[in-house]
């Protein structure tokens, strides 16, 4: 493996070398590029996702009032104080999936980044239909 790694290192110098000065300026046109971040798809993802957010964060308060108590360890400290601690801990978690989901796209990591959208979506409406489910 390292031999062949050797190899293509040398053959990508010898070709590189070959290149005039001029042709080494000129970009490729095959290259990728660039994509925009707020296409149709993800301008619907984070919607759909702020809705299931919102609706977490009210059921979650009605589960609250009716005895029941909350499952995630992170986000109990802001639950257990009322709609404004839940405010503040959806928003960063809102925030903490937009920011990931934005630094997969930054990185050219396209394929992940829409991954990450739909699972981000469809972990949330779980959550919410388990909520809703606890409430009845």
């Amino acid at each position: 493996m390292k031999h062949l790694l050797a190899i293509l290192l040398l053959c990508a110098a010898a070709q590189a070398r070959d290149m005039t000065p001029v042709e080494a300026a000129v970009p490729l046109s095959d290259a990728p590029s660039h994509r925009a971040f707020w296409t149709i798809e993800n301008r619907v993802g984070f919607g759909v996702l702020g809705g299931f957010v919102v609706a977490d964060a009210i059921t979650t308060q009605r589960g609250l009032h009716r005895g029941l108590r909350e499952a995630n360890p992170l986000m109990r400290p802001f639950v257990t104080r009322g709609a404004a601690g839940e405010t503040i801990g959806s928003t960063l978690g809102f925030g903490a999936g937009l920011g990931a989901v934005y630094l997969m796209h930054k990185t050219h990591h396209y394929r992940a980044e829409r991954i990450a959208m739909r699972l981000m979506v469809a972990g949330e409406g779980a959550v919410v239909a388990n909520n809703i489910v606890a409430i009845r």
